[in-house]
């Protein structure tokens, strides 16, 4: 009696690992959120995905020219603030929202538009801020610095160790 076994390596017959894939996914999501029936902000992303290993996040992501972004809202109507950013992350369990790729802070009430590398937003601390240059324009100013910093009302924006003040003519 003779027994001949043989084995064949292929891995597309194991079972794929996916503990640190996406539990969930959103396909061009636009999230309100409300307080009083009044409009306080409009979250709006290309996709959404949100994980459970291995840390608890959500993930905002742009897809081709359409970014994430969130327009802030002064009394339900009036816009206040928007920002814009190639992506963003929201860790569940620290209260921390990061958006990197080239974030664009405008703020209506003073007319400032705001560049930065990156935006960090504490709500545990009540701040949002930047340790990356930044360059804000309000008119024909443009300041560079070396940071940002705000309540996370974004009502007292500072930039950090400002380095310049370029004026120009439109």
């Amino acid at each position: 009696m003779a027994l001949t076994v043989a084995c064949k390596n292929d891995k597309s017959m194991l079972q794929e690992d996916r503990s640190d894939s996406a539990s969930q996914e959103v396909i061009d999501a636009r999230i309100h959120r409300t307080e009083n029936g009044k409009l306080q902000l409009e979250l709006n992303a290309p996709i959404i995905q949100k994980y459970e290993k291995p840390v608890a996040k959500t993930i905002y992501k742009s897809l081709g020219e359409r970014r994430v972004s969130m327009t802030l809202y002064d009394d339900g109507v009036r816009v206040k603030t928007y920002i814009e950013a190639g992506s963003a992350i929201s860790y569940d369990d620290r209260d921390i929202m990061e958006a990197h790729d080239s974030v664009v802070v405008i703020d209506y009430s003073s007319g400032d538009t705001i560049y930065l590398y990156d935006l960090i937003w504490n709500s545990a601390e009540d701040n949002i801020y930047s340790e990356h240059p930044v360059r804000a324009k309000n008119g024909n100013r443009i300041t560079l610095g070396d940071g940002f910093m705000s309540d996370q009302r974004l009502e007292n924006m500072q930039i950090i160790r400002q380095r310049g003040i370029i004026e120009f003519e439109d």
